[in-house]
């Protein structure tokens, strides 16, 4: 395909990863985002084997390995006597799967992201751009802003998460639902933690209704925790919400008091809130030569911790799609093909997860259907660089 015009909505992880792995393939791109500065809100994120070959194929693996922290054992505990029930070994999937496991913030990962797409041109970020609609979508789609300024290209692609402006102009979709989970997230620095903290590098603590994730980053300086529970009532979608520790701490009164510690150790201004929001799989994400990408495509719940990743893959797919093809019909195409089946299926393991984990009940179907698919093998043993695309 000779060099195409390429407007991505949207510069999270997801739009700036298919930046780079446009510009790679050799194709001119311009990113269109939102929000007056760049910046990347949330706390800690996990990159499993199959987003670190991505991003390293995208030439960013000493900065990944400088910024980001690499476990070596993993836990699952009990929520009131805090036994050890499981032990992960995360020092061996390097070794196993060709590429390593790394616990990171977000803000730094995106810092990376950014620095990388300026590297090839520094002027394709236009901020301050909020999307409104598409037309041309057959022939070369343009982009309608708020401002009144127009974006005309070869393809249009929405990288603009879970409330995407472009999945509604493609496709008459339903709004997210509210899943009656609220996370928290809070970030407490590791001189503040109890001498006698009992932490492994990655740990998980399940109970009924309510999980606690917790793991290091930006060098084992910080302990980032994720914290879930079901509940009803609280609908506000954002990444921003002020909470309190006293109101965080209430929810988790009958755990063990080394979890509750580490919550007790948050400072207040890094404590934040916010309701999950969950859509049904689509059956397309291709209309004319526009398409979706990340969570405007495929928005999952963070059971797998795979929604970054599955962003990440689907990036590195896209600039393979289109530079292995004619055109950019047949290039969508292809890319749909490529990552639609995994990605909704990693969608609907992460919600099964999710309820297993918190001992809700299941659909009768699922035991059976979902429970031995999403392991190791089949998702961190994937390789988005290599993967053959379909025929």
């Amino acid at each position: 395909m000779s060099v195409k015009h390429i407007i991505l909505i949207g510069a999270g992880i997801g739009g700036l990863t298919a930046a780079l792995g446009l510009k790679r393939a050799g194709f001119r791109v311009s990113i269109y985002e939102q929000a007056p500065e760049l910046g990347e809100v949330g706390a800690g994120l996990t990159l499993s084997p199959n987003a670190t070959h991505a991003l390293e194929s995208l030439g960013l693996a000493d900065k990944l390995s400088k910024a980001a922290s690499t476990p070596i054992q993993g836990s699952v505990r009990h929520h009131k006597t805090s036994e050890t029930l499981l032990r992960n070994d995360r020092g061996k999937l390097k070794s196993q799967f060709g590429a390593g496991y790394y616990q990171i913030h977000r803000a730094d990962l995106h810092a990376i992201l950014v620095a990388a797409v300026k590297a090839y041109d520094p002027d394709c970020i236009h901020l301050n751009k909020t999307f409104e609609s598409v037309t041309d979508i057959n022939e070369r789609p343009c982009a309608h802003f708020s401002d009144g300024s127009e974006a005309r290209g070869d393809a249009l692609i929405g990288c603009d998460g879970v409330r995407s402006s472009v999945r509604g102009a493609l496709f008459t979709t339903e709004p997210p639902k509210f899943t009656g989970q609220v996370a928290w997230r809070g970030i407490v620095p590791v001189d503040r933690l109890p001498a006698n903290a009992v932490l492994t590098d990655s740990t998980m603590i399940t109970g009924p209704g309510r999980t606690l994730t917790y793991y290091y980053i930006r060098n084992r300086t910080q302990l980032n925790y994720v914290a879930i529970v079901k509940k009803s009532g609280w609908e506000v979608e954002g990444w921003t919400v002020r909470s309190t520790i006293p109101e965080l701490l209430a929810e988790y009164e009958d755990w063990h008091p080394d979890f509750r510690a580490i919550i007790e150790q948050t400072p207040p201004e890094l404590c934040f809130k916010w309701a999950l929001f969950d859509r049904d799989p689509l059956d397309c994400w291709v209309e004319g030569n526009a398409a979706l990408l990340g969570d405007a495509a495929h928005p999952m719940l963070p059971f797998l911790g795979q929604g970054a990743a599955q962003a990440i893959e689907d990036g590195v797919l896209l600039g393979r799609s289109l530079s292995q093809s004619s055109d950019v019909s047949s290039g969508l195409a292809l890319y749909q093909s490529a990552r639609k089946a995994r990605a909704n299926n990693i969608l609907l393991w992460s919600r099964y997860r999710g309820r297993v984990l918190q001992g809700q009940k299941l659909e009768p179907h699922e035991d059976g259907d979902l429970k031995t698919s999403a392991n190791d093998d089949v998702i961190f043993g994937y390789n988005p660089v290599t993967a053959p695309l379909p025929a």
